[in-house]
């Protein structure tokens, strides 16, 4: 019987960082990041955190353009009701009363209901585009393929 070698494990690949604002790929310690309010962020895992948006930049003064971005946003309250309503309705067991959904949101009846009339509108005008969003990676040109 011979003897079995490791064999050496190639070390993971190294993902690159996007700017969020030029879209300017860069290694993970070149970095600058914040975090700014935005009331269509919602965390899946950390209700703490709903309404803070992790941005991310190539530079102190990209992440300042994305701040700045930000705070011309107007955060409104019944948007990110909407988001936790729409978490508890999308994990774990399902909600059978309103009274149920208070109490797993923290939301007050009153609250729920506003943030339902709020999903129902049409989006506001004065709202401004939101910088790009983030990406993992960079997306790669597609190869042409055979003509159609």
């Amino acid at each position: 019987m011979g003897i079995r070698r490791k064999r050496a494990r190639r070390p993971a690949p190294v993902v690159p960082e996007l700017c969020d604002l030029c879209a300017r790929t860069f290694p993970p310690q070149e970095a600058v990041c914040g975090h700014v309010a935005d009331s269509s962020a919602v965390n899946p895992d950390d209700p703490l955190h709903d309404g803070l948006r992790r941005v991310t930049a190539c530079c102190e003064a990209h992440l300042e353009q994305i701040r700045a971005a930000y705070r011309q946003r107007p955060f409104v309250q019944e948007e990110l009701w909407a988001g936790k309503i729409g978490r508890v309705l999308t994990s774990g067991r399902p909600v059978l009363s309103l009274t149920e959904l208070a109490c797993r949101t923290g939301l007050d009846e009153p609250d729920i209901r506003r943030a339902i009339a709020e999903g129902r509108r049409p989006p506001r005008t004065g709202r401004t585009a939101s910088p790009p969003a983030r990406t993992a990676a960079p997306r790669r040109a597609r190869s042409p393929g055979p003509p159609r």
